[in-house]
C-alpha cells in the first residue's frame, strides 16, 4: 500500500481553508483505503537554520510578528507551529520512504514560494530546499505542477547544485530561470492539456539528462477551472490524467517519486475529492488498483 506522511498535528485552524484541508484529505485516504498513514513526529527546528535566515526561524517558533506571519497566515498559534515542524519532518521521511519504496506521499500544502529570508504565499519553510540539503548525495528534482511557479525553489536551485525546479505553471509568481530552474508557463485563458502534457514529457526528459535520484511532485490543484487562481480549460478529468502521466512516466523510467499536495483554494466539499485523486492515480499505476 502506498505509504503517505500524516499525523494529527498537521491539523492548525487559519482564516483559511489550507491546513485543514490536509486533515480532510487524509480522513478520505484512511477511510477508503487508499493509502498507509505514516506518522513522521517532529522536526529538530535547529534544522531549519540550515536552509533559512536564523531570524527568520527564531521569529517563526516564538511567533514574533512580523516575520512569523509574513508567509500570509495571520494568526499564529502554537499548534500552528507544531504543525509545521510536523509537516517538514514529513518531507524528510516521505523522501527516505520514496527512495526505499519507489513511490511515497507526504500530506502537506506549500512550500516552493519560501524563500531564504522569510516565508511567502503561505508557504513557511522551503521543505523541497530541505530535502536537497538533508541529502545532499542525491540529485532532488522538482516536479512542480501548481499553478503559480516556484519562485522560491527556483532562488535556492542557484546555490544548491543537487537541486533542480522544473515549472509548470499558469501563473509565473516571479519564477525564474537559470541553470538549474526551467519554467514552461501554460496560458490560463488559452492554454490547453496538450501543451501541459508536452511540458511534463519535457520535465522528465531533463530530470533523465540530470540523472535525478528523486523527483518531488508538487500536484497543485489550483490549477482546476473552478478555482480562483485556475485555467479555464483545465478540468477534474485532465487532472486526473495529469497524475496518471506523471506517475506512469516515473515508474517506466524506474525514478522513485515523493509527491505533495501543494495549492488549492476552492471549498473542501469539491477541493478534497481533487487531490483524493491524485492519490488514486498513483494507486492505479502502483498497485494495480483502480479509481
Amino acid at each position: 500500500m502506498l505509504k503517505a506522511c500524516y499525523s494529527s498535528r498537521y491539523y492548525a485552524i487559519t482564516h483559511t481553508n489550507s491546513m485543514e484541508k490536509l486533515t480532510a484529505v487524509a480522513e478520505v485516504l484512511e477511510q477508503d483505503q487508499l493509502a498507509d498513514l505514516v506518522d513522521p513526529e517532529s522536526i529538530d527546528p535547529r534544522i531549519l537554520y540550515s536552509i533559512h535566515d536564523p531570524a527568520y526561524v527564531r521569529a517563526f517558533l516564538t511567533g514574533k510578528r512580523p516575520l512569523a506571519t509574513m508567509q500570509g497566515f495571520k494568526n499564529w498559534s502554537p499548534q500552528f507551529r507544531e504543525a509545521i515542524l510536523s509537516i517538514q519532518a514529513g518531507q524528510l521521511l516521505a523522501t527516505s520512504l520514496a527512495l526505499k519504496n519507489g513511490i511515497s506521499a507526504n500530506i502537506a500544502q506549500g512550500f516552493h514560494h519560501a524563500v531564504y529570508a522569510h516565508g511567502n504565499a503561505y508557504c513557511t519553510f522551503n521543505g523541497l530546499a530541505l530535502i536537497a540539503k538533508q541529502f545532499p548525495h542525491k540529485k532532488i528534482f522538482i516536479l512542480d505542477c501548481d499553478q503559480h511557479g516556484g519562485n522560491g525553489t527556483a532562488e535556492y536551485s542557484l546555490t544548491m547544485k543537487n537541486l533542480y525546479n522544473f515549472s509548470i505553471y499558469g501563473l509565473a509568481f516571479g519564477c525564474t530561470t537559470n541553470e538549474r530552474s526551467t519554467t514552461r508557463p501554460i496560458h490560463n485563458q488559452k492554454g490547453n492539456f496538450d501543451q501541459y502534457s508536452e511540458a511534463i514529457v519535457e520535465g522528465f526528459e531533463h530530470a533523465i539528462d540530470w540523472q535525478a535520484d528523486l523527483i518531488i511532485y508538487q500536484a497543485g490543484m489550483d490549477c482546476h477551472q473552478n478555482d480562483r487562481c485556475g485555467s479555464k480549460w483545465f478540468t477534474t478529468e485532465m487532472l486526473y490524467e495529469r497524475d496518471l502521466m506523471v506517475f506512469k512516466l516515473a515508474k517506466k523510467y524506474n525514478i522513485p517519486i515523493m509527491f505533495v499536495l501543494a495549492g488549492g483554494y476552492q471549498k473542501l466539499e469539491t477541493l478534497v475529492p481533487l487531490h483524493v485523486n491524485t492519490f488514486k492515480a498513483a494507486n492505479e499505476v502502483y498497485f494495480n488498483t483502480l479509481s
